[in-house]
């Protein structure tokens, strides 16, 4: 009777899983990852102009590259999710032979991303309760060294992703099928919880305390200078740099839950994948949306993204607002902010 049971609800589970992935997989991936993609070229493109190189710039340049990873990533299992549904038997070869690298780069984009978002909160917080210390501190040369040394670790810490899946050939009704099993390394158990909690913790854990702190500490110390000054650019950068972060903390939450205890993968069961396929898909939402942050709450950025539109019509009226807030900022900006995003 257990058993039975059991299956009724594995059967419900599988419902709610096949629903999930088409929900997510076939019609929120390319709704967002297209966009997002088109929005982190023209974000490169505009934090590489002249006027535009500064230290915030080249970590959220960084950070662009990262999410177009993990977007071109997510659209790779979307065309998978078709393949399965229109040949299913070519979709399973697809689906066996690409989800383990697909694992791996997952697992670096979300970690770099992670990382690079603690470096921006960091450097936001120097230049704001710390500003003349951050003249020396917050160049340019340093950003990208450490958004190369970011890189260049997350890949190496998450390197046992790529071995965590092998392929294996099963024999049912006579007829050969593919499929992916663990492999002896992560059938390890005590390497499996180690790993996976040190990597959780680096990804997620660590990282959601981190900005959680420097966040309260930015708002706190803007607020205090709000209470003295009018709005200026510094302050709608930092404003844009909060938004950005606590975007990235709610779209992260669901997937620090779920990873810290390694449900969701493809050995988990239906519930767990079906819950899965949502908590990724914030994580998408999170790495196609920083460019409409940026245009949102950045004029110098937004003002640099006309010149690629030279017929937009909302130009004009930016310029002009622009004329008139430089009397203040000239006065209330420092060099750094002035030329940030």
């Amino acid at each position: 009777m257990q058993n039975s049971t059991n299956i009724t609800n594995e059967e419900e589970y599988k419902d709610f899983y096949e629903t999930s992935q088409l929900i997510c997989g076939m019609i929120l991936y390319p709704v967002i990852c297209i966009p997002g993609l088109v929005g982190n070229a023209l974000s490169l493109i505009v934090l590489s102009m002249k006027n535009m190189k500064t230290s915030t710039n080249a970590f959220l340049a960084a950070l662009a590259i990262s999410d177009s990873i993990k977007l071109i990533n997510d659209l790779i299992y979307f065309i998978v999710l078709v393949l399965k549904r229109t040949n299913p038997a070519a979709g399973r070869i697809a689906y066996v032979n690409i989800y383990p690298f697909a694992h791996f780069i997952f697992n670096i984009s979300t970690c770099v991303s992670s990382w690079l978002t603690v470096s921006v909160a960091t450097e936001r917080f120097i230049l704001v309760c710390y500003p003349i210390k951050a003249k020396t501190l917050c160049t340019r040369l340093r950003a990208i060294v450490i958004s190369c040394v970011i890189y260049l670790v997350m890949v190496s810490i998450s390197f046992p992703c790529a071995f965590r899946y092998e392929k294996t050939v099963n024999i049912i009704n006579n007829d050969t099928e593919l499929d992916l099993n663990v492999t002896e390394l992560w059938r390890n158990e005590d390497f499996k919880t180690y790993y996976t909690w040190s990597l959780n913790f680096l990804r997620s854990n660590i990282v959601l305390i981190i900005l959680i702190i420097l966040n309260a500490c930015i708002i706190f110390s803007l607020r205090k200078v709000r209470a003295n000054k009018k709005n200026t650019q510094r302050n709608r950068i930092t404003l844009m740099m909060i938004v950005i972060i606590m975007v990235f903390v709610i779209c992260i939450l669901p997937d620090a839950i779920m990873s810290v205890v390694g449900l969701g993968y493809h050995e988990g069961t239906y519930l767990e994948k079906g819950i899965r396929e949502f908590s990724d898909t914030l994580l998408t939402i999170n790495a196609a949306v920083n460019f409409l942050i940026y245009c949102v709450f950045s004029r110098t950025f937004r003002q640099n993204f006309m010149i690629l539109l030279p017929h937009c019509p909302f130009k004009n009226q930016d310029n002009r607002k622009q004329a008139s807030y430089k009397i203040v900022a000239a006065k209330e900006t420092t060099a750094q902010d002035a030329q940030s995003v």
